[in-house]
């Protein structure tokens, strides 16, 4: 549960964000989301991925599709993809790669001023 609730947030914080703000930018707000909500490792590296990715490639694909523009096309044989589908693939893997690694780098913040008990033997 507490995975789609952080992926829910991370999707539409990223969507509320990343028009006024640059890429890092979002990244530190999905650091800072992953800081407060608390969630797992798991959830935290999945869910922010998965939230960054989709929002991307589903702008990326609502102004490919709004405009009917033939840049996308234009730009992936550029990068030697092919056609516009793969970049649109490839800038949801990006996203994938930049929201998991800011948000899990934000749990992992999260623990570090976690509190170790003192009072435990760990020979």
């Amino acid at each position: 549960m507490k995975f789609l609730v952080y992926l829910f947030l991370a999707t539409a914080l990223v969507l509320i964000l990343n028009p006024f703000i640059p890429f890092w930018g979002v990244m530190i707000g999905l650091g800072v989301l992953a800081l407060l909500l608390k969630p797992g490792g798991a959830a935290a590296f999945f869910g922010g991925g998965f939230g960054m990715g989709i929002a991307w490639m589903g702008l990326a694909f609502y102004l490919t599709a709004e405009t009917g523009s033939s840049l996308p096309d234009k730009m992936a044989q550029l990068f030697g993809l092919g056609n516009g589908t793969l970049l649109l693939l490839a800038t949801g893997f990006l996203g994938f790669l930049l929201g998991s690694f800011s948000s899990w780098s934000g749990q992992l913040l999260r623990n570090v001023f976690k509190r170790k008990p003192e009072n435990i033997y760990m020979g």
